[in-house]
This record gives structure tokens, C-alpha cells and sequence, in this order.
């Protein structure tokens, strides 16, 4: 099932065609951005790719710059979809117990879920292009994904690496910037790793292989 069929199952009365068209155009929108930017993509190349025509982009976004803007919210609600129950499982845990014992173990299952989104998952590909772009060139999408995306999960990641390592709170963000970005290795950086380690995918055991080296790191936090 497409991410496309997905979401119209979740709309009331089955199928919409106004949201199956809305969602086209953001999947179009993602791709275009990611390869262009947003100073090269167009509104016409994006209409075409989505299958609609521009006065259908114009009415759901209102334009270029409101099409952008939507497609940050996009891999904001990506995110959370995948990140607020591991976030919520790791809460109660602490909650129950705060200790540096607890700590590690909350903070692996937080780290799983991010690398899972990072690492595991081909939907990252659909967007990783636009988020690259946007940390390399700030533009009106740069600060929606900093306060909703990037702020709160390092701010959440330092919280529980400080608690497990008993790090003052500076050096704990240091270390949550430093393991955060370590996923990159098997996300944007992916091509890289995989030639150098010989491997056609991170999936299966090979992901496996990746998550035991951060739980090594995080064990060693204690």
C-alpha cells in the first residue's frame, strides 16, 4: 500500500479525490524541492508530476512558498508519527524509575525508532533531499523543522544521555547532537556506507548489526 492509500483510508467516507490530488502534489512538491530547491524547482513541473493542473496547486496551497511551507509540515507529521509513542514509552518508563539503568534503556528504544525513520525506512528518501537542502541553505521551511523536528528531538535525546551519564546539560546536548548525527552515516550519507562496507541494504541483520553498535555506545554511557 502506497503512504498515498494510506492516508485516504483515514478520511471519512473512503476514498477523497480532493486529498488523493493534495497529497500527489506534496509527493511531487517533496521531490522537486529536494532535487532543485526551491529557487528551481517550478510550480508548472510540479503540477505535471502530481497529474493536476496549476489552478488545483494554487487552491490547496496557495502558491509556491505555501507548497513549501506544507511540505515541512509534512515531514513534521512524518516524524511524529513514527517518533510519539517510543517517546511516550520512554517517558513512562523514567517516570516509573529515573535512574541511569532506566535511562539507557529509554534512551535505545528513543534511538531505535530514529534510526528506523533514518535508517530502515525508504520513505526518509522521499523527503531527505528537501531536509539537506534546507540545513545547507536556510530557507522559510528551516525554522518550522528546527523548532518542531530537530530542537525537541535533541532536546529529548540530551535529556536521557544526561541521566544515563550522569553529563552536566551542555555536554549532554554535545553528545546528543554527536549520536543523533551518527545516523546519518546510514541515511543521507547511505551510499557511502554501504560501498564501504560492501552491503546492498540496511535492512535485515545488517540493521541490526548498526543498532547493537548504538546500544554498545549508549551502554557505555554508564
Amino acid at each position: 500500500m502506497s503512504r498515498i492509500e494510506g492516508r485516504l483510508r483515514e478520511v471519512p467516507g473512503g476514498y477523497a479525490k480532493g486529498e488523493a490530488a493534495r497529497l500527489r502534489i506534496l509527493e511531487a512538491a517533496l521531490a522537486a524541492f529536494g532535487t532543485s530547491g526551491f529557487k528551481g524547482a517550478t510550480t508548472r513541473q510540479i503540477a505535471e508530476a502530481a497529474g493536476v493542473n496549476l489552478p488545483a496547486l494554487k487552491y490547496y496551497f496557495g502558491g509556491k512558498e505555501g507548497l513549501y511551507l506544507a511540505c515541512a509540515g509534512e515531514i513534521v507529521e512524518r516524524y511524529r508519527a513514527r517518533m510519539v509513542a517510543p517517546i511516550m514509552q520512554a517517558q513512562v518508563m523514567l517516570e516509573a524509575r529515573h535512574t541511569p539503568e532506566v535511562a539507557r534503556e529509554a534512551l535505545k528504544i528513543v534511538v531505535r525508532a530514529l534510526a528506523e525513520q533514518m535508517v530502515e525506512t525508504r520513505e526518509v528518501e522521499a523527503w531527505a533531499g528537501f531536509v539537506l537542502r534546507e540545513m545547507a541553505e536556510p530557507g522559510p521551511a528551516f525554522d518550522i523543522l528546527y523548532e518542531q523536528v530537530w530542537q525537541p528531538g535533541v532536546n529529548i535525546v540530551g535529556y536521557m544521555i544526561g541521566l544515563a551519564g550522569g553529563l552536566k546539560p551542555k555536554a549532554a546536548q554535545i553528545e546528543a547532537l554527536l549520536m543523533i548525527s551518527s545516523l546519518s552515516a546510514f541515511g543521507a550519507s547511505r551510499p557511502v556506507s554501504l560501498k564501504h562496507l560492501g552491503w546492498a541494504d540496511v535492512e535485515g541483520e545488517r540493521f541490526v548489526r548498526v543498532m547493537a553498535n548504538l546500544d554498545r555506545r549508549i551502554d557505555e554511557l554508564g
